[in-house]
């Protein structure tokens, strides 16, 4: 996704970490998915990242440093939670409203997930199946919440485009600041 714009994400006030300079994520849209490159530039070696492993659903990988997309049709309170770890694993979560909702272990909504990493750069490529959450969503617009949970030495950082509240807090919809519209026919 070299020809897209990087979007920054902005480290909650509350938590520190010297370990992180900057988060940035580029997002692409198809009808048939969201496309999303997180970029976390900072002193690698200092942040836990859980190992590679088998693609898989898994519970909890927020309590660690993985990259998280949430996802609504614009004017409904209805969203999708998905968690990208660096290790492959996946989490998708269904709500009705804010934080009203459970884990959807559907293998058919896999996002694929990519990670790279070098001594100042952790990069993790993931393509969200937009026509599997529902036929509207491959048409609608919009409304998205990108946020990064990173677990370094020190503890944990929250970073989202917006933090609408004194505490991090990923589900409040004021924080679903950017708009994708409805890509054209021939996309």
């Amino acid at each position: 996704m070299s020809d897209e714009s990087w979007i920054d994400l902005q480290r909650h006030p509350s938590t520190r970490t010297d370990a992180v300079r900057a988060i940035q994520v580029a997002v692409r849209r198809s009808s048939a998915e969201l496309q999303l490159t997180f970029r976390l530039d900072g002193d690698i070696p200092r942040i836990r990242v859980a190992p590679t492993t088998t693609p898989r659903f898994a519970r909890d990988l927020w309590q660690h440093t993985c990259f998280e997309a949430f996802i609504a049709i614009d004017a409904q309170s209805a969203y999708h939670e998905f968690n990208f770890a660096p290790s492959s694993e996946w989490t998708v979560y269904a709500f009705r409203g804010y934080r009203d909702g459970v884990p959807v272990a559907d293998e058919t909504l896999n996002p694929h997930i990519a990670t790279r990493s070098t001594g100042g750069q952790l990069a993790l490529d993931a393509a969200v199946p937009l026509d599997r959450l529902s036929a509207i969503h491959a048409r609608a617009l919009l409304r998205i919440g990108l946020s990064a949970v990173v677990e370094t030495i020190d503890g944990l950082s929250y970073w989202a485009l917006r933090h609408p509240k004194d505490k991090p807090d990923f589900h409040n919809a004021d924080g679903f600041t950017l708009s994708l519209e409805p890509p054209g026919p021939e996309e």
